[in-house]
């Protein structure tokens, strides 16, 4: 094992989480090794306007903001390393992590920043209009909605949420919902039913997304699933609530996961069900999802892998 993929602690991921780890350990003169995983950045790379996270009081392009993240890191001696985490060896210490099938890297302490990847429908024109009119976060982008048209794709509460939500900017929000019922709890429902900005299509798929990389999201292709009938709905934004997949895939039978398939943390802190290894950002957070929560965690996860190592000689 050379000294190059040896090191106190190996971050899994980058996005605010992974970056923030990196900073505060590299600052720590822990020397952190980052592998960076199959989408550097994580999501924030398929956001276009960044509004809401502290500091930038202009906002910027999402991808401006996850290199400007990198720099710092690697300003204070984070070493990144290109490639995807496929398996992991939590039973001794150091830990061994194999990237890409092949090359081993060990390291005393793991903080995972692995993220949660929203649900698409996987419709070609979809995937080509995300950051550009299509979004998985009510929360990040609904601002941008202000006075327009919006549809959310979805039956859950995270559907209802998400679409009362956007009530607040835009002028309509349509459901599109592929059954005759919500699966939401009843209160969800209600809350969203009488919202006089809320409609709802039933019985429906969305087939196409209408619009360009120049223009925005112009509309949407709607199939009825009885009569089969395609009607094309003319809206400015388009926004999935039908999931998140949380990026555990390395973990499963090696850390302790939830129900949903996020890692399981200790309250209120980072810590897995392994001792050293330690948890940070989406990957282990269902509830918040944002930028600045999982920077938080990252700090937070950072600071846990330092005292940790102190205290086991690390």
């Amino acid at each position: 094992m050379t000294d190059d993929k040896r090191s106190k602690v190996i971050i899994i991921g980058t996005g605010p989480a992974g970056y923030t780890a990196a900073l505060y350990t590299a600052r720590a003169e822990l020397k952190p090794i980052v592998i960076d995983g199959t989408q550097p950045g994580g999501q924030l790379m398929t956001t276009t306007e960044v509004e809401n996270f502290p500091g930038f009081p202009d906002g910027l392009q999402g991808p401006e903001m996850m290199a400007l993240f990198r720099k710092q890191a690697e300003r204070f001696g984070t070493r990144f390393v290109s490639g995807t985490v496929t398996s992991v060896d939590f039973t001794k210490r150091p830990f061994t992590l194999t990237v890409d099938e092949q090359h081993e890297y060990k390291a005393d302490a793991v903080i995972v920043a692995t993220g949660a990847s929203a649900r698409y429908l996987g419709l070609e024109s979809e995937l080509a209009l995300i950051g550009y009119g299509v979004s998985a976060c009510a929360t990040c982008d609904g601002f941008f909605y202000r006075g327009k048209e919006v549809i959310v794709i979805g039956g859950g509460d995270s559907a209802m949420e998400e679409a009362t939500f956007l009530t607040r900017f835009a002028d309509k929000v349509t459901i599109v919902h592929r059954r005759g019922e919500f699966r939401a709890s009843k209160i969800m429902q209600r809350r969203a039913l009488d919202n006089p900005k809320i409609d709802v299509r039933w019985h429906s798929d969305v087939v196409e997304v209408v619009g360009t990389a120049q223009t925005g999201v112009t509309g949407v292709k709607i199939k009825n699933r009885e009569s089969g009938e395609i009607n094309e709905l003319s809206c400015h934004g388009v926004f999935l609530a039908i999931g998140h997949k949380p990026n555990t895939d390395p973990f499963v039978g090696k850390l302790e996961l939830l129900d949903n398939g996020y890692l399981k943390v200790e309250p209120g802190g980072t810590r897995t069900s392994v001792e050293g290894v330690f948890a940070a950002g989406d990957v282990a957070d269902h509830h918040y999802r944002q930028a600045v929560t999982a920077a938080g965690t990252g700090c937070m996860a950072a600071i846990d892998a330092e005292r940790w190592l102190a205290e086991h000689g690390g």
